[in-house]
């Protein structure tokens, strides 16, 4: 309680996002890359005793004692790497010699960091999954339910609620198709020396096939189809970039959801879900705020400004490495998975517990539905044998009256009742009110929301199965 505290780790990440950037988690990568370099070398004909293999394939996850010495040797050497290669070494002696044989510091830290990126995306994206099966089925439940439309926030031709919610999908499937895309096209670094030139290891091996080799041995230990085929010391800066990039779309299209029921809470249309001891207001006890959906664009608008951050790194690279990206990416990378994480977590939960209040709905379709009628009342008045242009004229002028009426007196809608007493129109309020039912303005919206769940969401869902577990934070 007297240092500052990381929000993404102790309120908002998810246990398993927050495992993943740990450093426990980071060292014991870096043991199992010099582990499969060990190997791999050994293999290719550096006389390495089968000792040392073994003696570090014991010592593969540090222990907190071993964690505390190599932290002890970095303030010692003020050099990570090294810090854990000396640790490694007390506690494996038999592999202390062969340690880290040809790599430099980006060889563990690089590729490390691309095995984390790749998990992270993968648990991201069946996060994103739960929030689209969730929308989904909002989407499918109210596909019918007939709203008012809006543009520019003013009232516009009716939709459906379901039809709304396909917006949203239709958002976050091309923001996972894009992210999708960069994490298969992630490669790791390998084995590449100092400058990327690999003259370490050609001289270890004695053979360019064989350093081909150490290289495709280092990547397919690890799952992945290859390396990538030049870099400087470090990888390439522009994969993270891309990643970014794509979370950022996942944090734009969350903002714009949450967003969206932001404003449609207003209009008391819906609510995000809330628990019965909840307390909205300090000060007014009858407050219901949407606080999950305000902090969705708190934690949006946090990813949203990583993304330049990325750019700049990789934009800053300096001939074959520059060291200025270390800080900031120990920083960046991490923080917008964590953010992410919670931004779904928040957003699945919000998406399943969507409560709509159908006659709240009605209620602002109604007020509205009159002037969006206009032109069935023209049309109907016409086929009565009433001059279209003065209709036209006639209705323009009644429905400024009517508007008048609306936002200077407070009175519901009037138009209605002022085209029955015009008897220019011919048409009483029976006929009136058969032109309003709301089913008749909402066009295929119903259609449109059946076809994009079947033909596109679906396919997709099949192919990509939402993550278990992952509850929501609380605070």
């Amino acid at each position: 309680m007297h240092e500052f505290v990381h929000p993404l780790t102790t309120r908002y990440a998810s246990p398993e996002m927050r495992s993943m950037f740990s450093p426990a988690r980071k060292f014991g990568l870096w043991r199992r890359l010099w582990l499969e370099l060990m190997r791999a070398e050994r293999d290719l004909g550096v006389p390495i005793p089968a000792e040392a293999v073994e003696a570090l394939a014991a010592h593969l996850d540090p222990t907190a004692e071993e964690l505390a010495r190599a932290d002890e040797l970095e303030h010692e050497t003020r050099h990570d790497v090294m810090a854990h290669v000396r640790s490694l070494a007390e506690v494996a002696p038999a592999a202390g010699g062969w340690l880290h044989l040809g790599a430099t510091s980006a060889y563990v830290g690089d590729n490390a960091d691309l095995i984390v990126l790749r998990e992270a995306t993968d648990l991201t994206m069946g996060r994103a999954a739960a929030v689209v099966a969730a929308l989904a089925e909002f989407a499918r439940r109210h596909r019918d339910l007939p709203c008012l439309g809006h543009t520019h926030f003013q009232p516009a031709q009716p939709t459906t609620v379901g039809k709304r919610a396909c917006l949203w999908l239709a958002d976050v499937l091309l923001d996972l198709e894009r992210l999708q895309f960069e994490r298969d096209r992630l490669l790791l670094r390998g084995a590449k020396g100092t400058t990327g030139t690999q003259a370490s290891f050609l001289q270890l091996l004695g053979s360019g096939d064989k350093v081909r080799e150490l290289d495709r041995r280092i990547a397919a230990a690890f799952g992945f189809p290859g390396t990538y085929p030049v870099t400087g010391q470090t990888s390439p800066r522009k994969p993270e970039f891309y990643l970014l990039a794509g979370l950022s779309g996942l944090a734009q299209s969350a903002y714009r959801f949450a967003s969206d029921v932001r404003l449609l809470s207003r209009l008391k249309e819906l609510d995000e879900p809330a628990s019965s001891t909840q307390v909205g207001s300090s000060a007014m006890p009858y407050k219901r705020n949407p606080m999950r959906v305000e902090r969705m664009c708190a934690l949006a608008r946090f990813v949203i400004t990583l993304e330049p951050n990325a750019a700049w790194t990789a934009a800053s690279q300096w001939l074959e490495r520059t060291l200025d990206d270390s800080a900031n990416r120990r920083l960046s990378l991490p923080e917008a998975f964590l953010a992410s994480d919670a931004i779904l977590l928040l957003w699945r939960s919000v998406a399943a517990g969507l409560e709509v209040y159908p006659a709240m709905v009605r209620r602002n379709l109604v007020e509205e539905l009159p002037f969006m009628a206009s032109e069935e009342i023209l049309l109907a008045a016409a086929a009565r044998g009433g001059d279209r242009q003065r209709l036209h004229e006639r209705l323009r002028v009644l429905s400024r009256d009517a508007a008048r009426a609306v936002k200077m007196e407070g009175r519901p809608n009037p138009l209605l009742d002022l085209v029955a007493g015009d008897a220019e129109f011919g048409l009483d309020a029976g006929k009136l009110a058969a032109l309003l039912d709301p089913a008749r303005f909402v066009g295929r919206a119903p259609e449109q929301v059946d076809e994009f769940l079947a033909e596109t969401v679906l396919p997709w869902l099949d192919a990509h199965p939402p993550a278990e577990g992952g509850a929501e934070p609380m605070v």
